[in-house]
């Protein structure tokens, strides 16, 4: 988990960001929908992979 990652989550984000506006405007609610749900997922990938360095940061911290 890095910066790729984040990238790539940034990227489904934007991108369903335009898929909602493009439905929005052309009155496609499916379209609109799709961009919804887009988001979230990446939203979700993005939190799991906060969680995840989190759990690694923790892990190192019992370490020392």
């Amino acid at each position: 988990m890095g910066l790729d990652d984040k990238v790539q989550h940034e990227a489904q984000n934007a991108k369903g960001k335009a898929k909602e506006a493009t439905g929005a405007a052309t009155g496609n609610d499916r379209m609109e929908a799709e961009g919804r749900e887009d988001q979230g997922r990446a939203k979700a990938k993005e939190a799991g992979r906060h969680v995840k360095e989190a759990a690694s940061d923790a892990k190192d911290t019992f370490k020392r």
